[in-house]
């Protein structure tokens, strides 16, 4: 055992090594940084903001509901928006929030679907009562994000009429402020890193029509996923914005027979001949707690490169993370990437035994009904308390973390933080060895690129521009 830990040390040091050596050479060269002079930011003079050519030129458009504007909101304004000099808020109800207007931009859905539409009657309540329009209508109060899926809201008033938001938005947002270079779309539910983002779109040419965001489909029609956030230049913007113009019923009905509104803007932009630049790893689809680190798609994994956007964040995990990105960049001169998360965000909350957390393992599970009588005695006593479910993911070397309830062991061969339960009987486990090893393999994987953006003339891969 000494011999391995010796070991592990040295190629962690090897590691660190190349990473010193990466800063250096300019793979993350720094930014520096600055007191924004924006009124919001001169009141806390702690707040560091980035200094950027660009930041001037974006517009950041949140998108919320009347059933969760409330709730979710107002932690963007101590936040996501503290930095930001342009930002306009999209709803379906006209109200004021701490100060900010909050605009209904359902206004731009044609008259006659909004009256007929059985989608509308939510808004039909809420521009006739206002906020006593939501009697009887369950608002959002989530304070965890969900690794279940969005789809588990589709029921609800608000998120049916959710969707009919995205292509009204393009208008309005494009109205708001016609000179940005670049429109960036966010949700409530979205943790937005300022500072990345504007070193992530340097690597762009505003004067050519971009569609950026995290790639899904439905059916055949590749979208820019909502919740991870997605960006439009200005020159998409007006090729949207004219596209729709002339088809507007068409795109109404488009909506209304899809179940989200991201894929109706999907439509608009494949028929306005923009198609999607995929932005993963950048943004993403999970929050820290129920991302797999180890993730990878489209042939690129995620922990080595620098992080924009993570998505199903509750208000109280946006202020932890933006408190840690405040103070990553108060001490660090290089971008924040996933791994930088991960080793100094999560992995302080895990460890051999956390009471009342659920760590979310769901590979294997030993259950007494069904386990009793296993051959192997460590499988057959798994589900008996927390110290036998630890014995039986200890023996399997794939076995990353467990956790328990009565009755009931489960494993998991990938990495999960997870949530706290309070009010439950549940605990979790981590085998802190294999976590520790897990970080290092994936340390290994990383070079010296940092974004996955255009290619410019001359076939040299775009980096970001030094400071």
């Amino acid at each position: 055992m000494p011999h391995r830990t010796f070991l592990c040390r040295l190629i962690f040091c090897a590691i660190f090594s190349v990473s010193v050596i990466n800063i250096f050479s300019g793979a993350s060269a720094p930014s520096f940084f600055l007191r924004y002079s924006k009124p919001a930011a001169l009141a806390h003079t702690h707040v560091a903001c980035p200094q950027s050519e660009i930041a001037d030129d974006v517009l950041v458009v949140l998108r919320t509901g009347a059933t969760e504007s409330r709730q979710k909101v107002p932690v963007h304004f101590r936040t996501t928006l503290r930095c930001v000099p342009h930002f306009v808020i999209f709803s379906d109800l006209d109200e004021e929030i701490e100060g900010h207007a909050v605009h209904n931009v359902l206004g731009g859905i044609s008259e006659d679907r909004r009256k007929e539409h059985e989608d509308f009657k939510l808004y039909n309540r809420l521009q006739e009562k206002g906020r006593n329009g939501l009697e009887g209508q369950k608002v959002i109060t989530t304070e965890s994000g969900s690794s279940k899926g969005d789809y588990l809201n589709t029921g609800n008033d608000g998120w049916k009429l959710d969707k009919w938001k995205f292509l009204p938005m393009m208008d309005e947002a494009y109205r708001t402020m016609p000179t940005a270079k670049w429109f960036v779309f966010i949700e409530t539910d979205t943790f937005l890193g300022w500072n990345n983002l504007l070193e992530y779109l340097s690597n762009f040419d505003p004067n050519k029509p971009y569609y950026i965001g995290k790639h899904l489909y439905i059916n055949d029609i590749e979208f820019g996923y909502g919740g991870a956030g997605f960006v439009l230049s200005n020159p998409a913007m007006q090729k949207v914005t004219k596209q729709r113009s002339v088809k507007v019923r068409d795109y109404e009905e488009f909506t209304a027979t899809h179940w989200v509104g991201d894929c109706a803007l999907g439509k608009v932009m494949e028929d306005a001949k923009v198609p999607l630049h995929r932005a993963f790893p950048h943004f993403q689809g999970d929050s820290p707690a129920t991302m797999d680190p180890a993730v990878s798609k489209i042939d690129r994994n995620a922990w080595c490169y620098p992080v924009i956007t993570y998505h199903h964040v509750s208000p109280s995990e946006i202020e932890d993370l933006w408190r840690f990105e405040q103070a990553w960049f108060k001490k660090h001169d290089v971008l924040l990437r996933h791994r930088d998360v991960f080793r100094e965000f999560v992995h302080r909350e895990i460890g051999a035994e956390v009471a009342n957390w659920d760590n979310m393992s769901a590979d294997k599970e030993y259950n007494a009904h069904d386990h009793f009588n296993l051959t192997d005695p460590l499988e057959s006593n798994a589900w008996k308390s927390f110290k036998h479910c630890h014995a039986v993911c200890d023996s399997q070397k794939d076995c990353i973390q467990f956790s328990y309830e009565p009755g009931s062991c489960s494993l998991s061969h990938s990495f999960r933080l997870g949530y706290a339960k309070p009010n439950q009987r549940v605990q979790s486990g981590w085998m802190t060895d294999r976590v520790d090893d897990l970080f290092l393999r994936l340390e290994g994987k990383c070079g010296v690129r940092d974004w996955f953006a255009p290619m410019p003339e001359g076939g040299s891969f775009a980096r970001r521009r030094r400071r």
